[in-house]
């Protein structure tokens, strides 16, 4: 106790309160600075808190003065005093006088950047898009003019499914929907685009990066916010077994003290959907000559509900150094009923009349839970060359289980006979760690940046199947089993960033080594993939003069495949299809290159972006005949893909009270080449022209109220064996703000239908030699929320809070 005590009284400190002389009230967040008297050289500075006190310590002996600055106040000096070491000089109070020009009430107002271009990202920022409050970062994310989201819930960059997620620049190498579903979108600050990645960034993702920057209290003392939201009746009767319940809540809250700065952070959301599907499915059986027909329809509807808790805290003991811990631990459920009626017909090649009729009710039931646990350590050290060393490793565990249950009924009536039982149990626990060590050295007017990472994670999987009554003959011995995964990856990287006149450049080089190994059951010989590549990348931004910019980039990048993808296991995900991998699936290869214009003007702003994704080994689910009425979804390679488009935005403010947002991407994909499914090959070509559109508009009504709009369309996407139709999805809210924008009500209407629209819906048609398959997912639209928000002193920039590195992929 001692010891300490003696160490800290070698310190000069300062310390006083700031008034308002008018009112004699405490005033927060005021700013203050401490210079030396000598030099007027900057010694340190902070705000007031919430009481109007602020405090400056760990000081060398001296002659100092302080200023104190708030907005709409004149600015106050406090004269030349010394400081003493061994001593805390106590200034008292400090009253400041509210500036002439603040009493007659001069108003200005001005449009905050919402979005903006860097380097290499473009930023949006999350606030913007009211009807995403109350959601996840899914529903923010959709509005971006690179982003579009199809009626799976299924996110796309740029056309393509493949990108990387980070959490403020940590890597989640999970999948998207999965990931971002379980972050509130009332947590998310800010959005950044990475579209041609530079080599310090983890080279996965074909189409590039997506960061999402979380929020976090601005300033010393105590911030929070709540967040609840509830779901009114369902406007539309889809006739499904149960009404579906939507409610949630989130809280966040953030201390920050001196050295200490602590942030947390709970959610939980109930959001079932109601559903329905038409589909029509033949398979030709040419050996024994007849066509089966098996059209069906019934109810597709989904329970889905998660939780989580993250705790961060960050200790800065001194300029030098900085340390962070995080530990997070969440749950996810969905259960997805599909109540489907299938009238099975048999008909002779040229005949007319069917020769069989088979009606039978399907239920199938699929369950998957998942529980994340993980915990990060990061540390920085600053070097007085201003150089700085950063170390990170995150350990997570997951626990994956759930299963399938799929009944063939003779008639939807209780207590009809069981055709057929098929039940598929799994479990997937799943173990990782990554740790990485990087050095920044300043180097002129530019940066040289270098690291090293590894990767690592096991999977081991356990895949059950019964069949009730068992076949004859009995099927094969692989529909169970276990699969055990494993994955390393060791890098390196270097890069430079600088300038040169009204010139940006950053470029470098990454090495990775990876090796992949699938062991099966069923297999003796273990399935393995070694893999050497090098990873460049470029970036040029060039300052025109008059609001215009213009940038160019390039970027290889690969797209690893995920367990699932690999796992060759048959499940009987319906009563017509059967899913599994491919041990052997290669990743994807992609050069991406980019160019654009960006033009800043007084009422906002303008891009516009060509870009150019050539790809290798492109992964496609493809389907074959495994059965009359079974169709066989496998995960393959085709040879080559290619992908070129333009993105266009606008951030526009039309008027005081009206603000426009716009963004598109157009673009054409080519896929060409050798399809193997299982032990045939299929050439396959095709080719479209796709666009997708979002636009937000924003109404200010007066200082509390305001109307937001959003629309998201996505058209007809052309696939390996055909194409999915185009979707939807057009949102609008109300929001009523009350104390100084403390308390926030909102009305959200989303999946704006009114019966003509055909908002929420999306058929997906795939067919070859040997099938037709077609099917109409038909969500609930109409539906309406009431969303409550509470702030306490208002979040700023970001916190880190881990988010699962290798779990939610596999979910």
């Amino acid at each position: 106790m001692i010891i300490p005590s003696a160490l800290l009284a070698q310190h000069a400190g300062v310390r006083g309160l700031v008034r308002d002389k008018l009112t004699g009230l405490p005033m927060r967040y005021v700013s203050i600075a401490l210079y030396r008297t000598g030099d007027s050289s900057l010694v340190n500075g902070t705000i007031t808190d919430s009481t109007g006190k602020f405090e400056l310590g760990r000081l060398k002996a001296g002659d100092f003065y302080l200023t104190v600055q708030f907005v709409g106040y004149r600015q106050k000096t406090i004269p030349s005093f010394v400081l003493s070491e061994s001593r805390n000089t106590d200034l008292g109070d400090i009253t400041i006088i509210p500036d002439q020009r603040m009493l007659d009430e001069l108003k200005v107002s001005g449009k905050k950047v919402e979005n903006y271009n860097k380097i290499d990202k473009q930023v949006y920022e999350a606030g913007q898009f009211e009807a995403a409050k109350g959601g996840s970062a899914l529903d923010v994310l959709k509005n971006l003019p690179s982003v579009s989201v199809n009626g799976e819930g299924r996110i796309m960059m740029r056309g393509s499914t493949g990108f990387l997620v980070l959490i403020n620049g940590k890597p989640v190498l999970t999948d998207a929907q999965s990931a971002l579903s379980q972050l509130p979108a009332n947590a998310v600050a800010d959005i950044e685009l990475i579209t041609a990645p530079s080599a310090k960034y983890d080279p996965d993702g074909k189409s590039g990066i997506i960061n999402i920057i979380t929020k976090k209290g601005a300033a010393d003392g105590l911030t929070f916010v709540a967040n609840v939201q509830g779901g009114l009746p369902s406007t539309t009767d889809y006739g499904n077994l149960k009404k579906p319940v939507r409610f949630g809540g989130d809280a966040a809250f953030n201390y920050k003290k001196g050295k200490w700065n602590i942030a947390a952070g709970a959610d939980y959301t109930r959001n079932d959907v109601e559903g329905y599907r038409v589909g029509d499915v033949y398979t030709i059986n040419s050996t024994k000559g007849y066509t089966t027909h098996f059209p069906s329809e019934g109810e597709r509807s989904f329970d889905k509900y998660n939780y989580a808790g993250r705790v961060s805290i960050g200790f800065t003991p001194d300029a030098g150094n900085a340390f962070s811990l995080g530990f997070s631990t969440s749950k996810k459920f969905q259960a997805r009923l599909a109540d489907i009626f299938y009238k099975n017909t048999k008909t002779r090649t040229g005949a007319d009349t069917p020769f069989q009729k088979s009606p039978y009710y399907n239920s199938n039931l699929q369950t998957k839970e998942g529980t994340f646990t993980l915990g990060s350590l990061d540390y920085t050290h600053t070097f007085t060359n201003r150089s700085t060393l950063s170390a990170s490793v995150l350990y997570e565990w997951d626990n994956l289980y759930g299963d399938t249950k799929n009944r063939n009924l003779k008639n939807a009536k209780p207590g009809a006979d069981t055709i057929q039982y098929v039940f598929n149990p799994y479990k997937k626990p799943i173990h990782g760690y990554r740790a990485k060590l990087d050095y920044a050295l300043p180097i002129g007017k530019g940066k040289l940046e270098s690291g090293y990472q590894f990767r690592y994670d096991t999977e081991d999987g356990e895949f059950g199947y019964q069949v009730t009554p068992a076949p004859v003959p009995p099927d094969p011995e692989r529909f169970a089993g276990t699969v055990q995964s494993k994955n390393q990856i060791n890098a390196a990287y270097s890069q430079y960033s600088g300038q040169a006149g009204q010139l940006e450049y950053v470029g470098g080089l990454r090495y990775e080594y990876a090796a992949r190994t699938v062991r099966l059951s069923y297999d003796p010989a273990p399935h393995h993939l070694y893999l050497s590549n090098l990873f460049p990348s470029a970036s040029l931004l060039y300052t025109l003069g008059r609001g215009w910019k213009a940038k160019a980039g390039y970027s290889r990048r690969i797209q690893r495949t995920d367990n699932y993808q690999l796992n060759p296991i048959p499940e009987r995900e319906h009563s017509e299809t059967l899913e599994q991998g491919d041990p052997d699936l290669l990743p994807e290869f992609v050069d991406l290159w980019e160019a654009g214009i960006i033009k800043s003007f007084s009422l906002g702003s303008f891009f516009a972006t060509l870009y150019h994704q050539d790809i290798k080994n492109p992964i496609q689910r493809v389907n074959s005949v495994y059965a009359d009425t079974i169709l066989n979804r496998v995960y393959t390679n085709a040879e080559r893909a290619r992908l070129t488009g333009i993105e266009l935005e606008t951030d526009i403010r039309i008027t005081k009270w009206w603000d426009l947002y716009a963004g598109a991407n157009i673009y054409q994909y080519k896929i060409r080449g050798d399809l193997k499914i299982l032990d045939e090959t299929f050439d396959v070509k095709n080719s479209d022209w796709v666009y997708a559109v979002n636009a937000n508009t924003n109404f200010q009504l007066g200082p509390t109220w305001s109307i937001q709009g959003n629309v998201n369309y996505l058209s007809t996407r052309p696939t390996a064996q055909g194409k999915d139709s185009r979707f939807l999805s057009p949102n609008t809210s109300v929001k009523k703000t009350f104390m100084d924008g403390k308390i926030a009500v909102m009305l959200q209407w989303q999946n704006m239908d009114m019966g003509f629209l055909g908002s929420n819906e999306q058929r997906i048609t795939t067919s070859g030699p040997d099938f037709y398959t077609t099917t109409n997912y038909i969500y609930e639209t109409d539906v309406f929320m009431i969303n409550i928000s509470f702030n306490l002193n208002k979040l700023g920039s970001k916190v880190q809070l881990p988010k699962s590195e290798f779990g939610e992929k596999e979910f």
